[in-house]
């Protein structure tokens, strides 16, 4: 494990320690999830921007017509 050295404004301090206390978690694990949700979700915007790229322009009508006909639930409606 690494140690880190961060400098925060104050006010971002007041709201991490606040949220962490009602949370009922350390201001470092509060720190360590909100960092691995963000990498989590850089991550998963590479992924699908690289998927995106191998797919091709007859795929997602394949794909459309294998869903179903019934019709929309209430307040699916076009």
């Amino acid at each position: 494990m690494s140690a880190l050295n961060l400098r925060l404004p104050d006010s971002i301090h007041r709201h991490i320690k606040e949220i962490a206390a009602s949370d009922g978690v350390s201001i470092n694990t509060f720190i360590t999830t909100a960092v691995s949700e963000k990498i989590s979700a850089l991550k998963t915007e590479d992924y699908l921007r690289e998927r995106g790229k191998r797919a091709k322009k007859g795929d997602l009508g394949k794909i459309l017509n294998r869903v179903p006909k019934r019709k929309p639930m209430p307040g699916d409606e076009i």
